[in-house]
C-alpha cells in the first residue's frame, strides 16, 4: 500500500499499537520546545573537511523554528550568509515512538529535489546526539550532530565527521543561537520566488471525501496551517485529520527547483514518522497545479497524481488520483475542499 497521505487505511490492530505508541511519545512533545521562535545564529565552519585543515570561516545567519504534529515534529527555516553568498535551507524533524528516536532531514535550496538521508538520535539531559552513516567525497563516514546547552542562554550545535567508524571525530561546523523572539514568523522572500503556492499560506478548514478499501466513500474534516520556507521557494503544511478511527497528523513539505521550474512535494505521515514518502513533481499551468509521482499499491507500481484547482483567496480544491496503467486512465480516490480561516 502507498505509505503517504494517499493511502491512510489502518486496521484495528494497527490502531491499538498506534494508541500505545502515542502514549509513549507524549513524553517527547517538549523535546524541542526550547528552540521555538526566531534566532540570530553565528556560524564557525571548517574550510576543508577531513583534510587536516585548521582554517575556519565565520559568518552570520538567521533561523525560524516551528513545532508541528502536536510537538512530535518540527521545522526550522534558515538563512546562511556564507562567504560565497547567502543561501537557504531547512530542517524537518519527527519523533518515531517505535525506536524512541528523532529523525532529522535537511533540505538544501541549492539541491531542492532531494531530501537528504536523516540523522537519528535522542536527548540525554541538555545534550542531543544524532548520527547516521554517510559518504563524503566518495568516502564512507559517520556524520554526527550534537546540540548542547539547550536550556541555556546560548544553545549551540556542532557537526562532526568520523572516517573510521567512530574511533575518531573531526568537528567541522559549530553555531551558536541567540534568541530574538519566542514567536516564529516567515523569513524574507527571495526576489523572483514563485507565487504558485502563495494562496495556501495561512490557516484552513478542510472537508475531505475519501474512498475506502471496499469502494464506499467516507467524509471527514481536517485543518491545515501552511507557511512559506526557503524564501518562498518552499512551503510546509501541518495537517490534523479528524477521521472515524481518531485523529492523525501529517506534514507536507514542498520545494521549488528554479532549474526545471517544477515543485517537489513530500508527505510525512505522523503514524509512520520514521520515513518521508517518495515525492510528486510538477508545475502550475492555467491556475491548476499538477504533480505526479511513482509509488506502489498492493505490490504493483502505480502513478499518483495530485491536482490543485478552483483557487480563490478564500478557497481551493485538492484532488488525488491513482493510475495503474501508466497514466492512460486515472481513478480519483480523495478530494479535499479548503476554506480559509480568518
Amino acid at each position: 500500500m502507498i505509505q503517504t497521505r494517499r493511502q491512510l487505511i489502518a486496521t484495528a490492530g494497527a490502531c491499538a499499537l498506534a494508541g500505545r505508541a502515542v502514549a509513549a511519545s507524549d513524553l517527547h512533545v517538549k523535546d524541542w520546545a526550547w528552540l521555538e521562535g526566531e534566532w540570530k545564529v553565528w556560524h564557525r565552519r571548517l574550510r576543508e573537511r577531513l583534510a587536516g585543515d585548521d582554517r575556519w570561516d565565520e559568518f552570520a545567519g538567521r533561523s525560524m523554528f516551528w513545532q508541528v504534529m502536536g510537538g512530535l515534529g518540527n521545522v526550522d527555516d534558515d538563512i546562511l550568509d556564507l562567504p560565497s553568498g547567502e543561501y537557504r535551507g531547512m530542517s524537518v524533524r519527527a519523533f518515531d515512538p517505535k525506536s524512541g528516536t528523532w529523525a532529522i532531514w535537511w533540505v538544501d535550496s541549492r539541491n531542492p529535489t532531494v531530501i537528504e538521508t536523516p540523522v537519528r538520535g535522542a536527548f540525554l539531559g541538555d545534550v542531543g546526539t544524532f548520527q547516521a552513516p554517510d559518504t563524503f567525497k566518495g568516502r564512507p563516514i559517520i556524520v554526527r550532530f550534537r546540540w548542547r546547552d539547550i536550556h541555556g542562554p546560548k544553545p549551540w550545535w556542532e557537526q562532526d565527521f568520523s572516517p573510521d567508524g567512530g574511533s575518531s571525530w573531526e568537528v567541522n561546523w559549530r553555531n551558536w543561537f541567540t534568541r530574538v523572539s519566542p514567536a516564529p514568523k516567515p523569513l524574507p522572500k527571495i526576489a523572483g520566488a514563485p507565487a504558485d503556492f502563495d494562496f495556501l499560506q495561512g490557516r484552513w478548514s478542510v472537508q475531505n471525501r475519501r474512498r475506502r478499501a471496499d469502494g464506499s466513500w467516507e467524509s471527514f474534516a481536517s485543518t491545515l496551517t501552511n507557511w512559506p520556507v526557503l524564501g518562498g521557494q518552499g512551503n510546509v503544511g501541518d495537517n490534523v485529520f479528524h477521521g472515524a478511527g481518531g485523529d492523525w497528523r501529517g506534514l507536507s513539505v514542498r520545494a521549488f527547483d528554479p532549474a526545471t521550474r517544477q515543485w517537489s512535494s513530500w508527505w510525512l505521515d505522523g503514524r509512520d514518522p520514521a520515513q518521508i514518502g517518495a515525492p510528486q513533481r510538477g508545475a502550475f499551468t492555467g491556475g491548476v497545479g499538477t504533480l505526479i509521482g511513482e509509488d506502489m499499491r498492493a505490490g504493483r507500481p502505480v502513478k499518483v497524481r495530485v491536482q490543485w484547482s478552483r483557487i480563490t483567496p478564500s478557497s481551493a480544491r485538492w484532488e488525488q488520483a491513482i493510475s495503474a496503467d501508466g497514466g492512460a486512465t486515472w481513478d480519483i480516490n480523495w478530494t479535499s475542499d479548503f476554506t480559509r480561516v480568518a
